[in-house]
């Protein structure tokens, strides 16, 4: 078997669903006993079947802070994370030197490629999080030259992004997708074009939020560069990645997935509902049938790529769908569906009972059709309102220039020592 150093299987090994069957046979008894040296499994018990596993949930984690899960002595941990914290209070997880490994090798199954000739832009937020440590270490795995631009930063605004993305010449990004929508509002505020200015730019990778194949498309269209999906978490890492023929795989050669329905209470291999991942290769803080609570659909249809892995859409957090079983997925799909000639980049939507109320940053002629688009796929009333452009995502977020300082003390006459001590 042709394996990576560390020991890992390599993604081409594991092309029919045979071998992916017998990797998770081979691995399972080593994740089930990991657990055992975990506090928090140790005292609810491990069975030898996953399947008479009860679910891991977030709540669980949150009562497990700051060690409970930790499953290998403190001197072994090699970083701390906790999770954004989007939909509740944030989870703490930890790596071993070994995790990270298979952390990086995850997150560079990238079809497109990472070489040393590439500047990759990294427009996540690093902190506490895993998502830019991530990036920057399996970009720097390959050789790849990295721009930590960081996110949620006072200090890399959005005017310095396109400066950075312009002048550097940079050839790979991450960040959500949505991010790539404000940078092309910020390139134009900038009197630049993003399917033209950027040359260089040869492909954008994307995740952390819902990609729809019409929103998608409409980011290649307006960047003028392939978008190539990611999908994981903090707590896990990643966790599917997009083939050559556009489709999401889950690595089910590092995990086992199920998906649960929170109605009926069932958990099946496929299906829509959320998504169930047992780690097959996780030392620091094994992990048996964690729900991450994200509205997915998972298929095991045949692909062009040649991959037996299976298919996943991922639709948006629980916390981000409707009473209604509306995702935010759902209402993506059909404003991006809307006509490219619209311009439409930005939207925000709220659900009450049956109803939803849409607003939309375009011309008026979209709302009657979003109206009805709604109506049509979902059988639900909704109202759509037109807004002009920096109504939702104002001209001087696009614009603004960095105001940073460090903290000092000594003051020339006529300057601002208001912020003495201050770090923005």
């Amino acid at each position: 078997m042709d394996t990576t150093v560390t020991g890992l299987p390599r993604l081409g090994d594991w092309t029919d669903r045979e071998g992916l069957r017998r990797i998770q046979e081979a691995r399972l008894g080593r994740a089930l006993d990991a657990a055992t040296r975990s506090p928090f499994y140790a005292r609810r018990g491990v069975p030898a079947d996953l399947a008479d596993c009860p679910l891991t949930t977030k709540r669980d984690l949150r009562e497990a802070y700051p060690f409970g899960m930790l499953a290998v002595d403190r001197a072994e941990v090699a970083t701390y994370h906790e999770s954004s914290g989007s939909s509740g209070t944030p989870t703490a997880s930890y790596y071993t030197p070994g995790d990270w490994q298979d952390l990086i090798d995850r997150y560079a199954r990238k079809h497109v490629g990472i070489f040393p000739d590439d500047t990759f832009m990294v427009r996540t937020p690093y902190a506490l999080m895993i998502t830019g440590h991530l990036a920057q270490a399996a970009a720097r795995s390959r050789g790849a030259t990295v721009v930590p631009a960081d996110n949620r930063s006072l200090a890399m605004p959005y005017a310095k992004v396109v400066r950075v993305l312009h002048d550097l010449g940079v050839t790979l990004t991450w960040s959500l997708a949505t991010e790539t929508l404000i940078w092309a509002a910020a390139a134009h505020a900038r009197g630049l074009r993003p399917e033209a200015d950027f040359p260089r730019l040869r492909a954008l990778f994307v995740g952390g939020d819902p990609l729809g194949p019409a929103k998608k498309a409409r980011i290649a269209e307006i960047w003028n560069a392939p978008v190539v999906e990611e999908y994981g978490a903090t707590e896990t890492g990643s966790l599917a990645g997009e083939c050559p023929a556009g489709r999401l795989h889950l690595w089910a050669d590092r995990a086992v997935f199920e998906v649960h329905d929170p109605v009926t209470g069932e958990t099946t291999p496929t299906g829509r509902g959320q998504l169930v991942v047992t780690p097959l290769y996780r030392e620091a803080m094994p992990l048996l049938r964690y729900n991450l609570e994200d509205a997915v659909e998972v298929s095991d249809v045949d692909c062009a790529c040649g991959w037996a892995l299976p298919v996943v859409r991922v639709l948006g957090r629980s916390a981000w769908t409707a009473p209604s079983g509306l995702t935010q997925g759902d209402v993506e799909d059909l404003v991006f569906g809307l006509p490219a000639e619209y311009g439409v980049l930005f939207w925000r939507a709220r659900a009450s009972g049956s109803a939803l109320h849409v607003q939309v940053e375009g011309p008026s002629a979209c709302a009657s059709e979003l109206r009805d688009a709604v109506t049509r796929a979902h059988g639900i009333d909704a109202s759509v309102e037109a807004l002009p452009p920096g109504s939702l995502v104002p001209s001087r977020l696009l614009t603004a220039e960095p105001e940073v300082m460090k903290p000092r003390s000594l003051f020339r006459e006529g300057e601002d020592w208001d912020k003495a001590l201050e770090y923005y």
